[in-house]
């Protein structure tokens, strides 16, 4: 009968050509391993055995995330439990991610990666496994809010933080907030939002916080003081991330020069976008598809074209739309962008077609209609919207008129002047 090591040699060398013959030769290994373990071998023959095993799961589960199966590597996963049963916590918290690592090459595998996450919580809850535990419950929150589940997110780490306050591990505690801060954020609740950010800044001021942890802290910061409309400081923060996340080779370092980007638009400041690809840093990053869509919505937002910037939305759908940050604040530059069209039309005229305007800007008249409504509101535009002739009747800005205001004002002088007057008449008397 060949040897574990023989066998292994032998799936290595099919794993291309027959996988389904490397896949039955991994079991193989991984039963013979199990069955030699239940005897009472020595400490040699156990330890070689828990090699081949070890081995053998990782040859397995890289098999299955080559072939895109993510059911197989699940089930990987969850035939590791009688290894990691038999190993060192600290080495079966490495396995484990390593395993789970795979996920990331399979598509489509989010859903099938939160089943097996909740699966072996449950399992390592049940081994007294605490801090096994707490990494794959920050891995299950996060991939919880990828998939924009918000509400079991902020349950999952409302029990967590109850847990870790209690054990004061500070860095766990960091990423637990900045998890928080980012299911807050998407959610809508800025307030909390910030309040999560700076008890994971409190916590991680305590402590060494590594490079990528920072860099996380900083990106979650700008992308807050960006909803603030506060472009300068985001900047100030997504370059930070920037710079960190590039010496790490880290490849959030491209969205973080994306935001740096869409703050330069965002401060009117489009033409300082070249400017900017040109340093060395962001030099490898200018022929990006994703970076071109940001170069490309900076020059129709400096032509002040509409219709050049809804065609860069269409042609650059897949990027500019996945990412919420930059669809949010496009969403907003689009509306300030039709605002200022719309004025420079009907700036000349004192009644004007709303079909004209309409087909000016290249949008519906409803669209059109609501939103010279909503302008004539927010008293951008001093005109009336006459619907029975489908003209917009456009006013000149009224002239402030403080001749109320002088009046109170000399009202209240006067007031003032009789209460003297009795006060010195009631001591006269």
């Amino acid at each position: 009968m060949p040897t574990n090591d023989a066998l292994l040699k032998e799936a290595e060398s099919v794993a291309s050509t027959n996988p389904r013959r490397a896949e039955e030769i991994y079991k193989q290994i991984l039963s013979s391993s199990a069955s030699t373990s239940n005897g009472t071998p020595s400490t040699a023959e156990r330890d070689q055995s828990l090699r081949e095993q070890e081995a053998a799961m990782i040859k397995l589960a890289e098999l299955h995330r080559d072939q895109k199966n993510a059911k197989g590597l699940a089930e990987v996963i969850t035939l590791s439990r009688s290894f990691m049963s038999s190993t060192a916590k600290a080495k079966t918290a490495k396995l484990i991610r390593t395993l789970l690592n795979y996920f990331n090459g399979i598509p489509n595998s989010r859903q099938i990666q939160i089943d097996v996450l909740m699966d072996n919580i449950d399992w390592s809850n049940r081994e007294k496994r605490i801090f096994l535990k707490h990494s794959l419950e920050i891995r299950l929150v996060a991939l919880q809010l990828e998939a924009l589940q918000f509400k079991a997110a902020l349950a999952r780490i409302d029990a967590l933080l109850t847990e870790l306050k209690k054990l004061d591990d500070k860095m766990i505690l960091t990423e637990v907030h900045l998890l928080e801060s980012r299911v807050y954020r998407g959610i809508g609740n800025f307030t909390k939002a910030k309040a999560a950010l700076t008890s994971a800044r409190t916590a991680a001021n305590s402590i060494y916080c590594p490079p990528h942890l920072q860099a996380a802290l900083d990106l979650q910061s700008g992308i807050l003081h960006a909803e603030d409309k506060d472009y300068n400081t985001a900047y100030s923060y997504f370059f930070e991330t920037f710079e960190s996340m590039n010496a790490q080779d880290d490849p959030g370092a491209l969205n973080a020069l994306k935001y740096m980007l869409l703050c330069k638009v965002m401060l009117n400041l489009p033409e300082d976008v070249t400017a900017l690809l040109s340093v060395k840093l962001a030099t490898k990053y200018a022929q990006l598809r994703e970076i071109e869509s940001m170069r490309a919505i900076a020059i129709a937002h400096q032509n002040r074209n509409l219709a050049e910037f809804e065609k860069v939305l269409r042609d650059y759908k897949d990027e500019l739309s996945s990412d919420q940050t930059i669809r949010s604040h496009l969403a907003a530059l689009y509306d300030t962008l039709l605002q200022q069209n719309l004025l420079r039309i009907v700036e000349p005229y004192s009644v004007v077609e709303i079909d004209y305007v309409a087909k000016q800007v290249g949008q519906s008249k409803q669209d059109v209609e609501a939103k010279l409504s909503q302008m004539i509101l927010d008293e951008v535009l001093h005109g009336v919207l006459d619907q029975g002739r489908g003209c917009l009747l456009v006013y000149d800005q009224p002239e402030v008129d403080n001749t109320y205001g002088a009046a109170i004002d000399t009202l209240g002088q006067v007031d003032k002047v009789v209460d003297s007057l009795y006060a010195k008449t009631v001591k006269i008397a």
